[in-house]
């Protein structure tokens, strides 16, 4: 009697909470954000295959959003084109067929002129083991959303590129090593290449790593960017660095924001600028955000969007507010805002719908990891790349407002 009484109870309470219940499944679902397919070989329509299309780079102009992949071990990346206004894939690159025997374009796309951008490569392994060389390339892209790509060379044989910047006014390129962590500098026009050993991973630092089971992936800077002839980026451990382009100098800032007992996992993995001039930062290890004057060099550590490591990338929507891609396996990503008014909103995993030709059924699509993310040149889109097996683009339409779906 007792048992059967305890099961009514439960029956009871479990009615009463059902709204909360359901509430637990609602997605984030704005009505005008859109994705686009760029995986799932269903169709005669452009698309990319199984475990090579890890969106790891990506930039928009104009209409197009321009991408770069990772592939797995021993495949190779692409590079392509997606419309805004088509909700569609129109160009593809098979980037084997260009430079051969690369894995991944994981330096994002730095903005040149006339439509050029420049990109650098992690290679596949040798025989034997050995690290391949990486190369630097540009793309043109045509009016059409047409690709050109043009090798630029290997900066540092055996090493490839796992970040990158330009100053664009004097057309030179800086980046970061793998698996050293050697800064370089490479001159457009010239092919001119200096690089530089103040950053690099030290025989000591890497003893502490292994004792951590962690690789150049955990500990090499992963983004840099260029502020006022100021390249900042990070090293080793947890440290952040400014290089002086007039000087050629490196600065050592401050320790990256961690959460104690994790200065290991420090690791600066995106950046963005505001329109005042402001740096962001995002620290991969622990998923703080944080933000840099670069004229008096202060650091203000603005907390943790979600309980989680990673801040895979960040961008300014045309609101004024900064969006980016919180967490990362074996959690889920989620989309965040940030201001100074609002400070975090977490938006949670976006689940948008495909309408372009092809798939009108509109099927909706749910992302669950990110590995970069872009906002269009006028501000009114972020968008956001997957890191997976089969990879999509997810558009959010800025100031959109969630159209709660409850799941079933």
């Amino acid at each position: 009697m007792k048992i059967f009484i305890k099961i009514l109870l439960v029956l009871f309470l479990l009615i009463q909470r059902q709204d909360s219940l359901f509430a637990q499944f609602t997605f984030f679902n704005p009505k005008e954000s859109f994705a686009i397919e760029v995986s799932l070989p269903n169709s005669d329509l452009k698309r990319l295959p199984i475990y090579r299309n890890s969106i790891s780079s990506m930039i928009v102009t104009g209409d197009y959003i321009i991408g770069g992949t990772s592939a797995n071990e021993g495949l190779t990346p692409f590079v392509f084109t997606a419309s805004l206004k088509q909700q569609q894939v129109v160009e593809v690159i098979d980037f084997n067929l260009v430079i051969p025997g690369q894995q991944a374009i994981p330096t994002g796309f730095c903005r040149g002129n006339n439509s050029t951008f420049y990109a650098g490569t992690l290679a596949n392994k040798k025989a034997g083991g050995a690290e391949g060389d990486g190369h630097l390339f540009n793309a043109e892209i045509g009016q059409e959303g047409t690709i050109s790509i043009k090798d630029l060379g290997i900066p540092i044989p055996g090493e490839g590129i796992i970040s990158l910047t330009l100053d664009s006014e004097k057309k030179i390129l800086y980046g970061v090593s793998y698996p050293s962590g050697l800064f370089f500098k490479f001159v457009i026009d010239t092919r001119e290449i200096k690089t530089y050993k103040n950053i690099a991973v030290t025989d000591k630092q890497k003893e502490l790593y292994k004792e951590y089971e962690q690789g150049p992936q955990n500990y090499l800077c992963k983004s840099l960017i260029q502020a006022d002839g100021l390249i900042f980026g990070s090293m080793p451990v947890n440290t952040i660095f400014y290089f002086d382009t007039k000087t050629e100098s490196f600065n050592i800032m401050k320790d990256i924001p961690e959460v104690w007992g994790r200065r290991t996992m420090g690791q600066i993995e995106s950046w963005a600028r505001s329109a005042n001039g402001e740096i962001y930062g995002g620290n991969a290890g622990d998923g703080q955000l944080f933000e840099i004057d670069p004229v008096t060099k202060n650091l203000r550590n603005l907390g943790k969007p979600i309980g989680m490591n990673r801040l895979r990338g960040l961008a300014f929507g045309d609101d004024g507010k900064l969006y980016g891609i919180a967490g990362s396996k074996p959690g889920y990503s989620h989309l965040f805002s940030y201001d100074e008014k609002e400070g975090f909103v977490d938006f949670g995993n976006p689940e948008f719908k495909m309408t372009a030709h092809g798939i009108e059924q509109g099927i909706l699509w749910r992302g669950f990891q990110f590995g970069t993310l872009a906002s269009s040149e006028d501000g009114k889109y972020i968008v956001m790349g997957e890191d997976e097996s089969l990879s999509q683009l997810l558009i959010f339409a800025v100031g959109s407002k969630n159209e709660p779906r409850v799941g079933e």
